[in-house]
């Protein structure tokens, strides 16, 4: 019997990122990196991590990262998760279905839409140069 789950994290929870240290903490191992199936759109939630939303039309593929997690702790993971963000079933793009990250759609309304980028590791590089560059300029 299988005792872990393929779970496809979109944001923080990535390798490197903010909340990366809670898949340690659920003893979660690293699968792979991964695309959705081009049915999905990306908000940023304040610039602090990312909401993922299923569409029925005008969505791109999002880089994802797959994890193995425990079966036992992806409550635990959910926990730890900022609000509004829950888990749902995600398609891959070699149409593979797990588990994963999503937004509920509230959490999105009013926030800047961050679709065009991919994903959240493209958007946050793209911020971090954003601001050294008006640093930069300031000097």
């Amino acid at each position: 019997m299988k005792t872990t789950v393929d779970l496809a994290v979109n944001g923080t929870l990535m390798r490197g990122l903010e909340l990366s240290a809670n898949m340690a903490l659920v003893e979660a191992e690293f699968v792979r990196e991964a695309f959705t199936e081009s049915s999905y759109r990306l908000w940023s939630i304040d610039d602090r991590h990312p909401a993922m939303l299923r569409v029925s039309t005008g969505g791109v593929a999002i880089a994802v990262e797959v994890w193995a997690v425990p079966a036992s702790k992806v409550a635990v993971l959910l926990l730890l998760e900022p609000p509004g963000l829950c888990i749902g079933k995600v398609r891959l793009a070699d149409g593979e279905e797990v588990l994963g990250v999503i937004g509920e759609p509230i959490l999105c309304e009013g926030k800047r839409e961050i679709t065009a980028w991919g994903g959240w590791r493209a958007y946050i590089a793209d911020l971090a140069g954003q601001k050294q560059a008006i640093a930069a300029e300031a000097v």
